[in-house]
């Protein structure tokens, strides 16, 4: 069994940081990293890169609203078509730090209030995808399980990559429970570690509600601002290989090999 260990990152701003991104970075494949809206700026995405690289972990643009005062976790009310021309801009902003760094993009994921609502919503995935798609036909999208990204992405020939967060609670849709609701980050490291156990072993995850609800994963993501958030990932990853797997960059595990940057 081989599955990717990925994580939230670069997501301080000036002098601010947020989360130990260099230890998350020692234990983790892959790193989706802010693009400067939601949080980041450009030397922060440029150490960050540079620090992915030295370690061999693929690195992803994490999109999100233009919102830093609220983290990308409020709802912003926005025409796709400008929503759209965000997405490009931030995967360009990145993928210009990558290359000068000498390494490539492998993937994009959609960040807080603008993933969950393109996961629940086809009519927004679909010009969001189309722009993913437009910018990267290579680039691989790291998604929650969602059949609207899924949908909009076969649409456009783009492959996604399924991620399952480990911290978060999911309803009976596979869609996240929103932030704000009880129960809906998870703090406790044991029920963390018993969750990854059930989806490696059982390929289930218990709802909210209590459905064992099935899901074949790739990837396991946590959240680098959570606290904990490196204890959780060396929990995560000794569970993982006692179990006999293997951690791999999800750019290795999807069909297709590693992605390449724009040309």
């Amino acid at each position: 069994m081989k599955i990717d260990l990925n994580a939230d990152l670069g997501e301080g701003y000036g002098p601010w940081s947020m989360g130990d991104d260099d230890a998350l970075l020692g234990l983790v494949s892959s790193a989706n990293i802010a693009c400067g809206f939601h949080a980041g700026d450009p030397l922060i995405m440029q150490r960050t890169v540079e620090s992915a690289k030295a370690r061999g972990v693929d690195v992803g643009a994490h999109v999100g609203f233009p919102d830093r005062q609220g983290f990308g976790r409020r709802a912003m009310h926005i025409d796709p078509t400008e929503l759209a021309a965000m997405v490009t801009y931030q995967l360009g902003a990145l993928a210009g730090i990558v290359r000068a760094a000498g390494y490539r993009m492998t993937h994009m994921s959609f960040h807080g209030a603008l993933g969950n609502m393109v996961a629940a919503n086809a009519k927004l995935a679909e010009p969001l995808v189309r722009a993913v798609a437009a910018f990267d036909r290579e680039l691989l999208i790291v998604s929650s399980t969602s059949r609207a990204i899924e949908g909009a992405a076969a649409a456009c020939g783009l492959r996604v990559a399924t991620t399952f967060l480990a911290d978060r609670a999911y309803d009976d849709d596979g869609l996240l429970v929103p932030r704000g609701t009880a129960g809906a980050v998870i703090h406790d490291p044991a029920l963390v570690l018993e969750r990854v156990q059930r989806l490696l072993c059982d390929g289930v995850v218990i709802t909210a509600t209590g459905r064992a609800l099935p899901m074949q994963a790739t990837s396991i993501l946590l959240h680098g601002d959570t606290p904990g958030a490196v204890e959780f990932a060396r929990t995560i990853r000794a569970a993982i290989e006692t179990a006999g797997g293997e951690i791999a960059p999800v750019s290795h595990l999807i069909a297709g090999g590693p992605g390449r940057g724009p040309s």
